[in-house]
């Protein structure tokens, strides 16, 4: 107990440290949503996979993946490191930095309204972002509460004041450079955190060999009825397998905490050096994290059943940590802490900011000084800190299935409403703003639609059965918007001429690099 609870106090006292240390540099606005556009490539790409991953992702995600699908649910890893790091920052990095510069946007949703030329869609995708983050932001609490329990018996509610407060006060403090600089150090604690982890997985049933041929022993009836189908290249559900994928590794193109990440790159010279970091970063980190995943069914007898005897999938990874020494148990709490915390600072920063910029100014506020905006956002920072704990507390007490499945639904929501006109307002001059309002409706109403029938509001067979799923819908949304979007553009008026030349005009002049 001794050795955990000193290595959670070292890990406090750094984190608090930082985010006073860079209090000097959240003088303004720029500076304290975007850290003055100056971050450079190590921070930006740790800022960007630390955001990335959470409790959600180890405990949650790999737990019930790693279950469902055994080992090949690494591919879910590796896909993110390639589709979710590597793609983003060579297709999204480079356009993202210099056209919100041009435009002087500090959101995703002040991007819609400058390369639309549309108030109202800035409005309405400022509203979208805060409906869907704050309960998005309640889930990071779910996973911590197992691996805090399992370590220290505490209550689920002292886990969730001992977050919300640690990360309240360096983001409040320090602004995103504190945010950026903690998630170096996080980042550095979860790459060293999951390596050790996976060796004492594996060392646990004799090695990587050894570890594999014991999960091809395993069978679940239930599942498949082909032998070692859990220690298979492709496992027992591909299909499944494909949608989970394309939702982890697809959505954070269109999830504004991460596409925010590129707006504050200290310039186009340190795209290459962040995307190879990034990159190996998510293959090493996601990939490790879905890959001890996939070992989970190894040790179902520390897993918690429900008394239908179906598993509670974020207890599997929790479970597995009881056959780790201290010193070890007391890194991967750290590592968990850590992957949360750097989320959900991402999270309350770009909810705070957004509903700030994008929806107080100029219209329930109409004049607001540098030193108002930021006193305004660290009040919202308070406010949605408060509101997801409240959410994650009321959740864990009272047991609201709906609360549990409107979590899952936001991620769908949000990059399939997203994804498909920040695309194409980056790229393509013919997108137009009826094509962006048409993404945004199709995606927030066809996920809230599939959330309804998950708690028998409307019936669950007015979709296909493989659209069901939260996640498979979330991944349909994504990918419709893609098509979508460029069909409905070419069957509407042309945008305005002017307004296409100055957003795109950015990308010829040298002074933006």
């Amino acid at each position: 107990m001794l050795v955990k609870v000193l290595i959670l106090a070292i890990f406090f006292v750094v984190t608090i440290y930082i985010g006073f240390y860079c209090r000097k540099h959240a003088v303004d606005v720029n500076s304290f949503v975007l850290g003055g556009r100056s971050v450079g490539p190590w921070m930006s790409a740790f800022a960007y996979g630390a955001s990335y991953l959470s409790a959600v992702m180890f405990v949650g995600y790999a737990g019930q993946f790693g279950w469902r699908f055994g080992v090949s649910a690494t591919w879910i890893g590796l896909g993110t490191a390639v589709v979710g790091s590597l793609l983003p920052w060579v297709v999204l990095a480079r356009r993202t930095r210099v056209m919100t510069q041009h435009l002087n946007s500090a959101t995703m949703p002040q991007f819609f309204g400058s390369r639309y030329g549309s108030k109202p869609l800035k409005l309405v995708a400022s509203a979208i972002t805060f409906v869907f983050l704050v309960p998005y932001t309640a889930s990071l609490y779910n996973g911590l509460s197992r691996i805090f329990a399992m370590a220290f018996d505490v209550d689920f509610w002292v886990v969730i004041v001992i977050m919300a407060v640690l990360t309240g006060i360096y983001v409040i403090a320090g602004g995103y450079m504190a945010t950026a600089v903690n998630d170096l150090v996080q980042g550095t604690i979860m790459f060293v955190g999951v390596i050790a982890v996976i060796g004492a997985v594996l060392r646990v049933n004799g090695g990587l060999i050894a570890s594999l041929s014991e999960l091809a022993r395993v069978s679940d009836p239930a599942v498949s009825d082909t032998p070692g189908i859990f220690a298979s290249f492709l496992g027992p559900d591909p299909l499944n397998l494909l949608g989970v994928l394309l939702l982890v590794s697809l959505g954070p193109w269109g999830l504004p905490q991460m596409v925010q990440r590129f707006y504050s790159i200290k310039s186009e010279k340190a795209i290459p050096a962040g995307t190879i970091i990034s990159t190996l970063f998510a293959f090493f980190i996601c990939g490790g994290g879905f890959f001890i995943g996939g070992f989970g069914r190894l040790f179902a007898d520390t897993a918690e059943y429900r008394t239908d005897g179906s598993v509670i999938y974020d207890s599997i990874v929790p479970g597995m940590l009881t056959w780790f020494p201290d010193i070890l148990i007391g890194i991967f709490i750290v590592l968990i802490l850590s992957a949360s915390m750097s989320t959900l600072a991402a999270l309350v920063m770009t909810s705070a900011s957004t509903l700030t910029l994008d929806f107080l100014k100029g219209t329930i506020i109409k004049e607001m000084d540098e030193k108002r905006k930021i006193r305004i956002i660290r009040i919202l920072i308070v406010v949605f800190v408060i509101i997801s704990a409240a959410i994650a507390i009321v959740q864990y007490n009272k047991n609201f299935v709906f609360i549990a499945q409107l979590m899952g639904v936001s991620w769908g929501a949000l990059a399939g409403s997203f994804i498909a006109p920040y695309l194409y307002g980056l790229y393509w001059k013919r997108a137009t703003k009826f094509a962006a309002w048409f993404s945004m409706a199709f995606g927030t109403l066809f996920n809230t639609a599939v959330f309804l029938a998950s708690i028998n509001v409307l019936p669950k067979n007015i979709f296909p059965q493989l659209l069901q799923s939260p996640i498979n819908a979330g991944a349909f949304t994504m990918l419709a918007g893609l098509i979508l979007v460029p069909v409905i553009s070419l069957l509407s008026p042309r945008p305005d001429e002017k307004l296409v030349t100055k957003c795109f005009s950015c990308y010829n002049d040298n002074s933006n690099t």
